[in-house]
């Protein structure tokens, strides 16, 4: 694996260090749209090995970046919990049987249980190790039980997360009950992405910005950490990234045994650098909609540079890139990374 990946995320040598793209190899890609043909419909894709890998390793030779993310989907873990997944054509995910009550909950798969059905994801990083060059790091990842509790209880994609909010402020108790059973399974499942070969554990909350500040750590944070702090337990040598997205009103809080905060592109780089830049290595954030313009791309690395001067950083997307960005200013924003971090 990548010594110069790992030395960023413990905070050692160099303060300029990889290079990668947020997420999974996508829609950007016209490779990846010939793959994802193949395969049918999206989760076919995430339980073919062989396709999953190919589709992983995509960004890597086509892009440059410096890391494979593991392709899969956060929602996996819920479909093999017993959950009626589907992905519908131009809605996304559904969940056919949403979690309503404690017999709901009593239902699901739980613990090492759990996480022995998902083979598939394993195999894939097999493979990927395989193929994967030395110097180039594999980060597995997890969504957080915030966010995949979401899914699971709204049965599906939401703008207001008023069912989640209605049991958090009137059912609490079952709202953690269904958090900590998430939160096992995740545990053994990424304890076995690491035994299966990955090299860096990200665990983000996609929707952590749906939760107020005052109960973000309740619902969501200590969860998140009792993760890390489990697979750092067994595995001290594993940088563990932690991405909650949305959440600038929550830095002064954050705690844990971690290695990286992932900012995302609406928190300002240099007001984490000042809460968090003595505590953790920091990866981000430029907005993704900036790739669309080569000089727009090209002003936010060497303003990012600029700020965390000083402060080791690991380049990064502040969230997801847009399936209609030109490939060309995705590699462009890559060498621009590259360029600065050797300045």
């Amino acid at each position: 694996m990548s010594k110069i990946f790992v030395d960023a995320c413990f905070g050692k040598e160099t303060p300029y260090t990889p290079v990668w793209m947020m997420r999974q190899a996508g829609r950007y890609l016209p490779e990846y749209m010939e793959v994802r043909s193949q395969a049918g419909n999206f989760l076919n894709l995430c339980h073919n090995p062989k396709l999953a890998c190919e589709v992983t390793l995509q960004p890597v030779n086509i892009i440059g970046v410096d890391a494979a993310i593991l392709f899969s989907d956060i929602l996996v873990i819920p479909d093999e919990m017993g959950m009626d997944l589907e992905f519908v054509a131009g809605e996304g995910p559904k969940f056919n049987d949403p979690i309503k009550t404690e017999t709901d909950i009593d239902r699901l798969i739980g613990g090492e249980e759990a996480a022995n059905k998902l083979t598939y994801v394993y195999d894939t990083i097999k493979l990927i190790k395989k193929e994967l060059a030395e110097d180039k790091a594999l980060i597995g990842f997890t969504g957080a039980p915030w966010t995949l509790a979401t899914y699971m209880i709204e049965g599906e994609g939401t703008k207001t997360y008023n069912i989640c909010k209605k049991m958090m402020y009137s059912n609490p108790e079952l709202l953690h009950k269904i958090l900590a059973k998430v939160t096992e399974v995740v545990k053994f499942y990424m304890q076995k992405q690491i035994e299966a070969g990955i090299d860096v554990v990200q665990i983000f909350d996609s929707w952590a910005a749906a939760i107020e500040p005052s109960k973000y750590d309740e619902f969501s944070w200590k969860y998140m950490v009792e993760i890390a702090e489990y697979l750092k337990e067994k595995f001290p040598h594993i940088p563990i990234i932690m991405f909650p997205k949305g959440v600038p009103a929550f830095l002064d809080k954050v705690y844990g045994n971690f290695d990286v905060f992932g900012v995302d592109w609406s928190t300002p780089m240099a007001f984490a650098k000042e809460k968090l830049g003595d505590k953790y290595v920091l990866q981000g954030n430029m907005e993704p909609c900036r790739l669309y313009s080569k000089e727009e791309t090209t002003k936010c690395v060497e303003a990012l540079q600029g700020i965390m001067q000083g402060k080791r950083h690991i380049f990064n997307l502040g969230h997801g890139i847009l399936p209609d960005v030109p490939v060309e200013n995705a590699k462009h924003f890559i060498n621009e990374c590259h360029r600065v971090s050797k300045t």
